[in-house]
């Protein structure tokens, strides 16, 4: 694929990922202040819907929001992650006193940090809970000085977020230390991001790298931490190496099954093929708070396993998921009719495909897929 084609991928990807942004004013009284927000709403937001999305809250969003939004849009297209909220702060004018922190404590300071702690918490973020479906998974994003400072909202008595992601982070005294402390006693599955680069900054640099030996240290179930330490790349490029890796690790669940978990976890499943896919639905709804409807490329990678193993059971509880999940497509005729078939009843499978002809067509399954079905029993 030439360089051409490719920019005009992203070009185009770009384009619809910036045609629902809304731009937007907050009268902040915690700042004193009239302040400029970014919004970006996912595909096909439906206002009057039940959906609730993840909300991304992404500091520095002067030059840091678009590149969020670019990389969630795409990641969200191909089923990689949800389709989320993404809101983006711009600090240009007010960013040193937003993100200072007072140089007794090293937490926010009065001089500013303090306001601007408060102000996202409880300003903005109730603001966009009323005016907007999101749900209660959030992420907060920052880089160099506001990377260090979404750390502080972890260290609420029930902390605000459930992601950080923190690039080359301009840490303050006594960081490494609060943050291996408190992410060593999270009950809350969190995930935590960070990034450096061998160009990077070198004093930050140096400090992210000790953050990250004490971070790695920490032995906690519910802390899913993170580290890149990326070559040829600098304070500023490791940025947009960093987005996407991190969008795959807090999403890593989420993501549809491929080749790997099929081989590793689908087919070693003690319970089964179908048991693995309804505790993974399962994690997901416990880990992100939303439900995910089951996708096709998972029931697919299901009854692989089943017919590999030539597992009745889950063949049959396969079916009748399909049947619940997909009433009015071809899916759900078609995983009937393969259970009929691995259940020895031709005449039951042969009814089956049949009365898909009628139904709507899947990414996976047609009228063609459904007629050679047909004609092969019929024969």
């Amino acid at each position: 694929m030439n360089k051409t084609l490719i920019l005009l991928i992203f070009g185009c990807f770009f384009q619809m990922a910036t045609s629902q942004v809304i731009y937007e004013t907050i009268e902040s009284s915690k700042l004193g202040e009239i302040r400029e927000i970014k919004i970006q709403l996912p595909r096909n937001y439906d206002p009057e819907g039940d959906i609730l999305y993840p909300l991304i809250v992404v500091l520095d969003g002067d030059y840091l929001f678009e590149p969020i939004v670019g990389n969630a849009d795409y990641h969200s297209y191909w089923g990689d992650m949800p389709k989320s909220i993404i809101i983006g702060v711009n600090q240009s004018e007010k960013r040193s006193s937003d993100l200072s922190y007072s140089n007794t404590n090293y937490f926010p300071s009065d001089e500013g940090g303090s306001q601007f702690f408060e102000f996202i918490g409880m300003e903005l973020i109730p603001y966009m809970n009323e005016n907007y479906l999101t749900s209660d998974f959030r992420i907060i994003v920052g880089h160099d000085q506001s990377a260090n400072f979404i750390n502080y909202w972890l260290f609420k008595e029930k902390p605000l977020f459930r992601g950080y992601i923190a690039f080359s982070p301009d840490l303050s005294p006594e960081m490494t230390n609060r943050l291996q402390e408190k992410l060593s006693i999270v009950t809350e599955d969190t995930f935590y991001y960070l990034a450096t680069a061998d160009n990077d900054d070198k004093d930050l640099r140096e400090d992210i790298l000790v953050c990250n030996i004490a971070l790695s240290a920490i032995a906690n179930t519910k802390l899913n931490y993170r580290f890149d330490d990326f070559t040829d790349a600098d304070h500023y490029s490791l940025v947009g190496l960093g987005i996407p890796k991190a969008i795959n690790e807090i999403f890593s669940l989420y993501k549809p099954i491929n080749k790997q978990e099929y081989q590793e976890k689908v087919l070693t499943y003690e319970e089964g093929p179908f048991a693995y896919l309804m505790k993974k639905y399962e994690d997901i709804e416990f880990f992100y708070g939303f439900e995910k409807k089951i996708i096709e490329n998972d029931l697919r990678a299901v009854l692989a396993a089943a017919k590999k193993k030539d597992d009745i059971e889950s063949m049959k509880n396969l079916s009748k998921l399909a049947k619940r999940e997909y009433p009015e497509s071809m899916i759900s005729a078609y995983y009937s009719g393969l259970y009929h078939e691995m259940n020895g009843n031709d005449r039951k499978a042969l009814v089956q495909y049949q009365s898909g002809l009628l139904l709507e067509e899947s990414e996976f399954i047609n009228k063609d897929i459904l007629l050679d079905k047909i004609y092969d029993l019929q024969e």
